[in-house]
């Protein structure tokens, strides 16, 4: 299997439809399939345990949607190049995701239990239809933000009722399944609508949400790393938020963040009468020891030899 590092052209990439998504999931853990009772409505079920080793999840053609439907794990995505986004998900929690580009992906489940998720499709159509009908069609190929380990109430209801029709139940009514989804649709467009991007795809993190991620990591120089801390920021997902990341400013949140660190611990060094002891905490490193290899990583120095 390919791993995201080999998928270097910077445009669109072919993405798989939703009939192909078990051939590059864990051999097995497709449980069943929903019958197709709507070309806008496909349903997957899986049974994972524990990956023990991390897969690429290629691009897919249909928006797609997973809710948790037993049991819970520790999942964790990124993209090429990028940080581990984290989110400990159980029953109900769901991901949602209209990518063009390929992500890895890796999960623990709880206690090394199974747990089982649903693969939701709903069609370009459908989601363009919803707008449609609340926007007075000004928003054809609508995109939906990427969610990850979410809470909501009414969608987890909605898949859950798509579930029992399509999969659990004997006689799928093709009316109620086209009600069902088109209520999803519309409330998917309404609460998860992405403002920032035009008909095609987002090339990158919008200014202003840039500006105050920024901000953010200059006053907390001297704290932790935290992905999380800065997706909240910009109001996006730990995973949308580092791809989108990267696009504007070339480098992952953690990277810029050590820059930044390195950048102000030069200024003390060359500007202040801090010892290189005090420079390290400020800038959040509390061993001098670290401070100094990853400083001299970066600038080809230690700090003694900088501050000379």
């Amino acid at each position: 299997m390919k791993t995201p590092e080999t998928y270097d052209d910077p445009g669109p990439l072919p993405r798989i439809s939703a009939p192909q998504m078990p051939e590059h999931l864990p051999a097995n853990s497709c449980s069943g399939s929903g019958r197709r009772l709507h070309p806008d409505v496909q349903m997957q079920v899986y049974a994972h345990r524990s990956a023990t080793s991390s897969i690429t999840v290629p691009a897919v053609a249909e928006p797609m949607l997973v809710l948790v439907l037993s049991g819970g794990a520790r999942v964790q995505e990124r993209a090429a190049g990028e940080d581990w986004s984290t989110s400990e998900v159980v029953a109900d929690d769901f991901f949602l995701t209209m990518t063009h580009e390929p992500y890895e992906m890796q999960w623990q489940t709880h206690g090394g239990h199974e747990f089982r998720v649903v693969h939701l499709y709903l069609s370009q159509r459908l989601l363009d239809m919803a707008a449609a009908s609340v926007w007075a069609g000004k928003s054809k190929n609508l995109r939906l933000l990427d969610v990850s380990g979410a809470k909501d109430p009414q969608v987890a209801q909605l898949v859950r009722l798509l579930y029992q029709e399509l999969v659990e139940g004997r006689e799928p009514n093709t009316l109620y399944i086209d009600g069902i989804a088109q209520a999803l649709a519309v409330h998917l467009v309404r609460h998860y609508r992405d403002d920032q991007v035009g008909p095609k795809y987002r090339t990158a993190l919008p200014a202003y949400r840039l500006h105050r991620v920024l901000k953010r990591m200059d006053r907390s120089l001297a704290s932790a790393f935290s992905l999380s801390a800065l997706a909240a920021e910009a109001g996006l997902s730990e995973f949308y938020f580092s791809r989108l990341f990267r696009q504007a400013t070339g480098c992952s949140p953690s990277q810029y963040f050590i820059q930044l660190r390195l950048a102000k611990a030069r200024e003390l060094l060359s500007s202040t009468p801090l010892s290189i002891i005090e420079v390290a905490l400020e800038v959040g490193y509390e061993s001098p020891g670290h401070f100094a290899q990853v400083f001299r990583r970066h600038t080809g120095m230690t700090p003694r030899e900088y501050r000379r």
